[in-house]
């Protein structure tokens, strides 16, 4: 039996004395936390009054003082009761486990705000925040909800409230099967997950609409929309997307697609400020939709019980099944793209666009702004984006070798318009998040609004610009403003015979390089034109020889405020 964390750090640098476990001065009690004391300052004091001698900088090690302390205090109670009355002072967020020196077959964990799960195997039991984490030895189980507390032996393990623990209130088990394989979580000969992750997306969206996109019917068929939800979703006056980092950009993705197809009014959230600025919410009118991969995002999941508390149907588009998002919300539905391992994400970001097209079509038909036959040839043009993806994944060595020019840059500027704007964000972040180039997205209409003073031979520009998009024209006159003042231009367009018509720019030769994509319904582009973005960021950051798959001061899961 043991315990251990690979630690993100919050409260105090990485480094050895402040790496999990931690103990009490007397090593009767170690404690490895996920997660953030609030007060921990104000524990921290009030312990060392009480004779603590902290070694470390870290918030969690008020853990195993807390716990030693209230042992001491209480020689005769349990241990599960000891954990559980340290843990009453407690502000913040933590998943736990201890262990106590006196009792080698004895193992606590417990959780409020953080993800913990514990693994049933065979004559043999596992903690962890993740189900990857156990799927080699275990598919079977249960996941702790907030407040609850888990006592295992090595014989078994009992669940109980820690709000009534003194009741010893015992839950009935409730162990599930993971949908979920080892060979998921293996890199499959790819040199890292995150390029593993960005080839599957081609199979990881027929997944996501296998039994949804109906297309020999015309339909979308979503079952955790249907019956009540789909009419308070249909009747709703204002659909308001919550979400952090990548998730908010594939809602704003969901904006343009829900407005377009649906006409139903769209506001996009960092569900991080909805919750903290007193939204004006309406139960009737009102529905909130939360966006996020893991589905334990800590925002996130503040926003949902925000919205639930002043009485706001609540839906939620996470990928990992029974996370905390998916028991919090009233409905929703599954991305099912697959485990998503690399910390950049990728097929998450299509997987959620891609479902977002899918509300967008489900309601726009509810509502009677998509009729017969459009419908049908809508739902045809979904169904043909994983074949686009494909074809735009054979551009991978071309962007391998333009990557290869610009590896010393500084710094990038992304351009895109409509559709388009929300992929030059992602495009942005991910550059940032792996190679640790700074890169700024902009709606190209914003150039003249000051990005251009950044304009120079040494600034990169990356345009997303096909040329069946409604604005193509404009975007190209912000080309030709790049270009006269000498930068360097990137176009991200659709397949060309590259002729010269009636003066379009010649992008072969006026722009540094053009990487194409197929040709793609615009309400659809976003799908299309993120690829090669996210195979730029990827192959820059292998040239600088960076950690792709783990990049420095990021998680895959952000668990705490």
């Amino acid at each position: 039996m043991g315990i251990a964390h690979t630690r993100w750090a919050t409260h105090g640098p990485p480094s050895d004395v402040n790496s999990h476990p931690h103990s009490d001065a007397s090593f009767s009690v170690a404690v490895v936390h996920n997660g953030i004391v609030e007060n921990f300052v104000s524990l921290r004091k009030a312990l060392q009054n009480d004779g603590c001698v902290f070694k470390s900088e870290t918030d969690s090690e008020v853990f195993p003082m807390l716990i030693a302390e209230t042992r001491k205090k209480n020689p005769t109670m349990d241990l599960s009761s000891v954990v559980c009355a340290a843990l009453q002072s407690v502000e913040g967020a933590f998943g736990i486990c201890v262990v106590f020196a006196d009792q080698p077959d004895l193992l606590i964990g417990a959780r409020k705000g953080s993800p913990l799960l514990l693994g049933v195997g065979e004559g043999e039991f596992y903690l962890a925040s993740d189900a990857s984490a156990i799927i080699q030895h275990t598919k079977m189980v249960e996941y702790l909800q907030d407040f609850e507390i888990v006592v295992i032996s090595r014989t078994g393990y009992t669940i109980s409230s820690m709000k009534e623990h003194d009741t010893q209130t015992v839950r009935v088990p409730n162990v599930v099967k993971l949908n979920m394989t080892l060979g998921a979580i293996e890199k499959s000969g790819y040199p890292h997950f995150m390029l593993k992750e960005i080839f599957e997306q081609p199979n990881a969206l027929r997944d996501a609409m296998r039994g949804r996109v109906l297309v020999d019917e015309g339909d979308i068929k979503l079952g955790g929309l249907s019956g009540e939800v789909l009419l308070r979703l249909t009747t709703a006056r204002r659909i308001i997307i919550a979400a952090c980092g990548t998730s908010f950009h594939s809602a704003q993705v969901g904006k343009y697609l829900i407005e377009s197809l649906a006409r139903v009014s769209v506001e996009v959230e960092y569900a991080s400020e909805f919750r903290y600025r007193n939204p004006i919410l309406h139960p009737t009118d009102d529905v909130l939709l939360v966006m996020s991969q893991s589905g334990e995002t800590a925002d996130t999941l503040a926003a949902v019980r925000e919205a639930k508390s002043r009485g706001v149907l609540t839906l939620g588009c996470v990928n990992v099944v029974g996370s905390s998002i998916a028991r919090a919300v009233d409905a929703g539905c599954y991305l099912h793209v697959g485990p998503e391992i690399g910390v950049a994400s990728t097929k998450a970001f299509t997987g959620q666009c891609l479902l977002l097209a899918m509300i967008g079509l489900k309601l726009g038909k509810e509502k009677g702004v998509i009729t017969g036959e459009k419908m049908k040839d809508l739902v045809k043009q979904l169904d043909s984006v994983p074949d686009l993806i494909s074809k735009t994944l054979l551009e991978s060595p071309k962007v391998y070798e333009l990557a290869k020019s610009y590896r010393f840059a500084s710094s990038f500027l992304y351009l895109g318009r409509g559709f388009n704007f929300p992929v030059a964000l992602e495009g942005a972040l991910k550059l940032k998040e792996i190679s640790y180039i700074h890169a700024e997205g902009y709606t190209a209409a914003e150039l003249k609004h000051g990005p251009i003073a950044l304009i120079d031979k040494f600034m990169p520009v990356v345009v997303i610009c096909p040329r069946n998009d409604p604005v193509f024209d404009k975007i190209r006159s912000n080309i030709e403003e790049v270009l006269c003042r000498g930068g360097s231009v990137i176009a991200v367009t659709t397949e060309s015979d590259n002729a010269d018509l009636e003066g379009d720019i010649d992008l072969e030769s006026r722009c540094e390089a053009v990487l194409r994509i197929p040709v793609t319904p615009d309400w659809l582009s976003p799908l299309v034109s993120v690829i090669p973005l996210q195979l730029l960021a990827y192959h820059l950051a292998v040239l600088r020889k960076c950690d792709v798959d783990k990049p420095r001061n990021l998680a895959k899961s952000v668990t705490v405020e």
